[in-house]
């Protein structure tokens, strides 16, 4: 799955279909800030070779970031760092057994020196900050896109501002 004609500047893979789900908040959070993007499923295990292709090959294919999600022994995000320059961006999914996602955490976290990969949150929240870093990364060269991560930070903090006047104003009611 591949959005927009552009050649896709951030690349979301995902050990497991059933990353998906989970997922989606960040391939709707690129595709909001109009990045265009590829989506694979690339297990690290299951097809070694196809992961070593991908990751040997992204670069010079104009990916820029590399978002990996899995979940259990959790070493796609590793095995991709391990073969290209790219940033990688590593999402610890949850799986419907074990220890929570902690596992998948620990795995992805737990880089050796010289191959580093960003780690987000377990799930959910793992996948939409993703997608916001890979943005804060890509901003670094595109005006238009920094401007629009700056609208971002603004709308979120105006939220939080409103929900904190309507509180502070039912509040003040309560005391009348």
């Amino acid at each position: 799955m591949t959005s927009k004609k552009n050649k896709p500047q951030v690349a979301v893979v995902m050990g497991s279909d059933s990353d998906m789900p989970t997922m989606l908040s960040c391939i709707d959070t690129l595709k909001g800030f109009g990045v265009s993007l590829t989506v694979r499923i690339i297990s690290a295990h299951r097809t070694p070779d196809v992961a070593a292709d991908f990751a040997d090959n992204a670069k010079a294919n104009g990916i820029k970031v590399v978002i990996a999600a899995a979940g259990m022994a959790a070493h796609l995000a590793g095995s991709l760092a391990g073969r290209t320059p790219l940033p990688i961006i590593g999402v610890p999914m949850q799986a419907s057994t074990g220890p929570t996602g902690l596992d998948a955490l620990y795995s992805t976290v737990q880089m050796p020196p010289g191959v580093p990969v960003a780690s987000m949150a377990i799930g959910k929240a793992g996948a939409k900050n993703s997608a916001i870093f890979a943005v804060q990364i890509l901003a670094l060269a595109d005006h238009t896109l920094a401007d629009k991560l700056d609208a971002f930070r603004k709308a979120q903090a105006d939220a939080v501002i409103k929900k904190d006047q309507a509180l502070q104003a039912k509040s003040e009611k309560s005391k009348a």
